[in-house]
């Protein structure tokens, strides 16, 4: 009983990590992280995972269990679909599938954007004698505001 609740809750918390990678749109990856957390469940059911049982008697147990309930046909077929989700994943990624990742628009402490030279906007120049008085900066401010529609 011990062993089903163990592997329940290892299961429940894989496929909620799975939930908020795929909130992520990391899809691909979502898909793994639940084709491995349906394996704990999988095994349970199935009969394989055994905690508190002697080895001797319970391949016996098993084995009349196998024949007659569905509960461990059910564990096989979970850990079929684990296994057909996994390898899925695996030949979607080899055949150069993406995993919804976009690449960041600027790498975190780098001095400038990460946007070509040609797509940004060149910078006005102003005289040297323009009389300013001070409100450059301000000015510089306005522009920009005034670019984003604000």
């Amino acid at each position: 009983m011990l062993t089903t609740a163990l592997c329940a809750v290892l299961s429940a918390a894989g496929l909620a990590i799975a939930v908020q990678t795929a909130y992520r749109r990391r899809y691909l990856r979502a898909t793994r992280i639940a084709a491995v957390a349906l394996l704990p469940v999988g095994l349970a059911m199935a009969g394989l995972v055994t905690l508190g049982r002697k080895i001797g008697t319970a391949s016996a147990d098993w084995a009349a269990d196998l024949i007659f309930k569905p509960t461990v046909w059910l564990g096989f077929g979970v850990i079929g679909v684990s296994a057909l989700l996994y390898g899925a994943t695996r030949l979607i990624a080899a055949r150069g599938g993406t995993d919804g990742e976009q690449p960041p628009a600027a790498v975190p402490g780098a001095s400038s954007p990460a946007l070509p030279a040609s797509s940004r906007p060149a910078p006005k120049r102003r005289a040297a004698g323009s009389g300013d008085s001070g409100l450059s900066d301000f000015a510089d401010v306005e522009e920009i505001l005034k670019r984003r529609g604000i």
